[in-house]
Parts: structure tokens; C-alpha cells; sequence
């Protein structure tokens, strides 16, 4: 098998189609968005896919329909998570396909920036439980509220994801310092190492 072949062989993530037959119409949310009005079949990288564009264009909601068709909760975190505040997520994830690799990832995460703190506020909510082992330690063993947006995230990054995932991150470049984006390409590069694949929709690029 060539080294090609091998990464192929990992992928979790191939494709999304839209189901373009059972829109019921272009010129209403969420079918208006660019990045939805004109995807067609969107394949991913094995690796790393980056989705550029406009803010308003529909990359997050498109990365947001992935993440609920993947089984995701709508408000981020991992499978486990089914906290709720508020419903706000679109019905495009009811007119997509995904294709999957044969391989399942042991590892996942939906990030959204903005919704972070209701992520932090579930941990703290579920530790405050009797039984298990807090939850809090996979992510540093110390609250995510009591730390910076950069500290946070790379506490995510460094604690909690274990490699052989599939992470959905969208715009992680926000509020970070150009270290600490120097910092989150370092660890991306490690977790891509440890057959990890990653969906990351930027409103710019990072610093280099």
C-alpha cells in the first residue's frame, strides 16, 4: 500500500452532497448562502480542509450541518454532550449526504467559538454531580471559565483531543494572539500525525 493509499485508508470524513432535488427553495435560509446555493459535492481533504469565505457566506452553517448529521450536538462539544439553551441550528442538515470512510474515528469535536462558554458551563454543571470522574480533567483539570479564549482552546486542543478524531472547528483562529495560532498549528500538525482529520471554516487566514 502506498503512503497515498494509507491516508485515504484513515479518512473519516469523504464528501457532502446536497440533496439539490429536495430543496424546496434557493431563495430562503439557509439555501440562499453561498456556500450552499452553489455546493454541488464538497470533497474533503484526508487531512486538513479549510473553508474560506466571506463572513455571511454559509461556512459555519454548512460545518454546523455536518456536525448534526455526524451525530454532534447542535450546541458543540462532543457526541456526549445533549445540553441545550436555545434550538438555533438550520434544517440543512436535513438535505445533505455524507460519504464515510471504513475506518470511525475514536475521537471527535464540534467547535464554535461564540458557544464555547455554554460548552465550559455543561462541564461545570455535569461535575457538580455525584459519581465518576470529573470531567474537567480531560480538558486540564481547571475551569474553562477561569481562563483566557486562547487559554481555553489550547487546553481543547492539548488535553482533550487524543488523536484518531474527526474535529470540526470553526474559526479557531479567533481572539488568537499570532503565537498562540502558531501554537494550534503545532498541535494540529501532531493530531494529523496521530490520523486525525480536521474541518476548519476561517474568516482569515492564520499568521505565519
Amino acid at each position: 500500500m502506498t503512503t497515498a493509499d494509507n491516508i485515504f485508508s484513515t479518512q473519516y470524513l469523504l464528501q457532502v452532497e446536497l440533496k439539490r432535488e429536495e430543496i424546496p427553495s434557493f431563495d430562503h435560509y439557509p439555501f440562499s448562502l453561498p456556500a450552499v446555493r452553489h455546493l454541488d459535492i464538497l470533497k474533503f481533504h484526508p487531512q486538513v480542509t479549510y473553508l474560506v469565505g466571506e463572513n455571511g457566506s454559509g461556512k459555519s452553517t454548512l460545518l454546523e450541518a455536518l456536525a448534526v448529521s455526524l451525530g454532534f450536538n447542535p450546541e458543540r462539544g462532543t457526541k456526549n454532550f445533549r445540553f441545550g439553551t436555545r434550538p438555533s441550528h438550520s434544517e440543512l442538515h436535513r438535505y445533505i449526504r455524507l460519504a464515510k470512510g471504513v475506518k470511525r474515528p475514536r475521537d471527535g469535536f464540534f467547535l464554535r467559538a461564540e458557544s464555547f462558554f455554554n460548552v465550559a458551563t455543561e462541564i461545570e454543571r455535569l461535575d457538580s454531580e455525584p459519581g465518576g470522574p470529573p470531567i474537567i480533567d480531560s480538558y486540564g483539570g481547571r475551569s474553562l471559565h477561569e481562563q483566557s479564549h486562547g487559554e481555553s482552546f489550547l487546553a481543547l486542543l492539548n488535553e482533550r483531543f487524543g488523536g484518531h478524531g474527526l474535529y470540526l472547528l470553526d474559526e479557531p483562529e479567533a481572539a488568537l494572539s499570532p503565537q498562540r495560532q502558531l501554537a494550534v498549528l503545532v498541535r494540529s500538525h501532531d493530531l494529523v500525525k496521530d490520523n486525525s482529520q480536521f474541518i476548519e471554516p476561517f474568516a482569515k487566514f492564520f499568521i505565519y
